[in-house]
């Protein structure tokens, strides 16, 4: 559990031992130094505390400039040591990483493209059960209650030409998200991934891009077997960069979703509903590592699987979105 953060002059006081904390810090930043593979400078010279201050200045100079992901340093004091503790972030932008289930739905009525299809139930499949992308039909999710608040604003707003469409949409929003979640929630199509892939010969253009987004699941799915895209989640406890947790934050599960469709009045009004509310918040829920350099075992994790991961949602996303101006 970490402490409150480290204020230097305060902590050289209470702490009584002024070279014993030079001497953790220089510990912990030769531990920092070999994980980043960076060579610092030698600050000694300057004197304690301003050779430390020195010191924290050019790596995060170093991190900032070799490591993408790289997000703040921070010193922290703990069980009578003193130490580094840096905060890596992946970067999710600001996009919305919905994945539309309609398009699947006309894919899977179309002969000529329904193996296609099936193969993309597969990676879903996968997305839903492995990776636990939240699914908009289910009550946990924060999609199905914003799809609820528009059904309510639908019946108790003024009645216009335009009120029955919208009505239309919603139902079938409803009745599509409901057939594809029970193919989905089906673990047979885990089971028999490989073997689609296997089976799955390519006829144009479309069904190449298809069946790349496919093996780059697949590829993941075996790398991965177990991991979600929450696992990195950012936890109160562990943040050393804040005295509270602020609950004024977008949720990862707000802005990751499977979603009914990407086009229409229909998602038009749900993303104008979404980002109302998102300009409310102050911060982004983002993957998230913490890497405390105390001489104990430094994690090796990386964010391979959230890149990966992002990467196949924004393919899956598009090609879906693209679906019938594609086969027209």
């Amino acid at each position: 559990m970490f402490l409150p953060k480290l204020k230097t002059t305060q902590a050289c006081k209470d702490y009584g031992e002024t070279e014993k904390m030079e001497k953790d810090l220089y510990q912990s930043l030769a531990q920092l130094a070999r994980h980043y593979h960076i060579a610092p400078m030698q600050h000694k010279a300057f004197g304690f505390p301003y050779n430390i201050a020195l010191a924290k200045w050019e790596v995060e100079t170093q991190l900032k400039r070799t490591r993408s992901h790289w997000d703040g340093l921070r010193l922290v004091q703990d069980s009578g040591k003193t130490f580094f503790v840096s905060k890596e972030r992946y970067d999710t932008g600001t996009t919305l990483f919905y994945i539309p289930v309609t398009p699947l739905f006309q894919m899977l009525k179309d002969p000529k493209r329904k193996k296609t299809a099936q193969l993309l139930v597969s990676v879903c499949s996968y997305l839903y059960h492995i990776a636990k992308i939240p699914y908009y039909r289910q009550e946990s999710t924060y999609l199905y209650w914003q799809y609820e608040m528009l059904e309510e604003w639908l019946e108790n707003d003024d009645h216009t030409d335009q009120t029955e469409s919208c009505k239309h949409e919603l139902r079938q929003a409803e009745s599509i998200g409901d057939q594809i979640g029970r193919k989905l929630y089906n673990r047979t199509n885990l089971q028999v991934f490989r073997k689609r892939l296997n089976r799955f010969k390519p006829r144009d253009t479309f069904d190449a891009e298809y069946y790349r987004i496919a093996c780059d699941a697949f590829a993941l799915y075996s790398a991965y077997p177990n991991t979600t895209i929450f696992r990195n989640t950012p936890l109160p406890e562990q943040d050393p960069y804040t005295d509270e947790y602020s609950h004024e934050t977008i949720g990862m599960e707000k802005y990751i979703s499977f979603v009914a469709d990407t086009k229409g009045w229909l998602y038009d009004t749900l993303v104008d509903c979404v980002n109302n509310e998102f300009n409310e918040y102050g911060e982004v829920e983002e993957p998230t590592l913490y890497k405390q350099f105390d001489e104990g075992t430094i994690t090796a994790d990386t964010f391979d699987f959230e890149a990966r991961l992002f990467a196949l949602l924004s393919d899956l996303g598009r090609v879906l979105y693209n679906y019938k101006t594609t086969t027209t």
